[in-house]
């Protein structure tokens, strides 16, 4: 976990910076079984349930990128949900960072990124 925007503590709690006004955002890297078992899909649909602005896309490489931009707390639940992802997800690792909010309030698919 690092980022010099804010920290991510052990139990997922947002500080510093990124959480400033209650709101953060955080971008992951999910490694594991993770592509081909709807952890796109199912990301999307907790990050709209948590009302979360931000992305997920598949990387070339068989992790899910994802970025998470909200309130604090809820931030920190979604990022806590992709620890183990949906049904049939092996999670390995989720690299975590924190970033400055930028006030988005949307959350969609995007496409896999190529050459990254």
């Amino acid at each position: 976990m690092s980022g010099s925007e804010g920290t991510i503590g052990r139990q997922g709690a947002i500080r510093g910076q990124a959480a400033t006004r209650g709101r953060a955002r955080v971008r992951l890297l999910v490694s594991g079984h993770v592509q081909g078992v709807g952890f796109r899909d199912s990301t999307r649909q907790v990050a709209e349930m948590l009302h979360l602005g931000g992305w997920v896309r598949n990387v070339e490489d068989g992790r899910v990128e994802t970025v998470f931009e909200g309130p604090a707390a809820e931030v920190a639940r979604a990022v806590a949900w992709c620890r183990n992802g949906p049904p049939g997800a092996r999670v390995a690792e989720v690299d975590v960072e924190a970033e400055e909010p930028v006030g988005e309030t949307t959350f969609r698919i995007r496409r896999t990124e190529y050459g990254v």
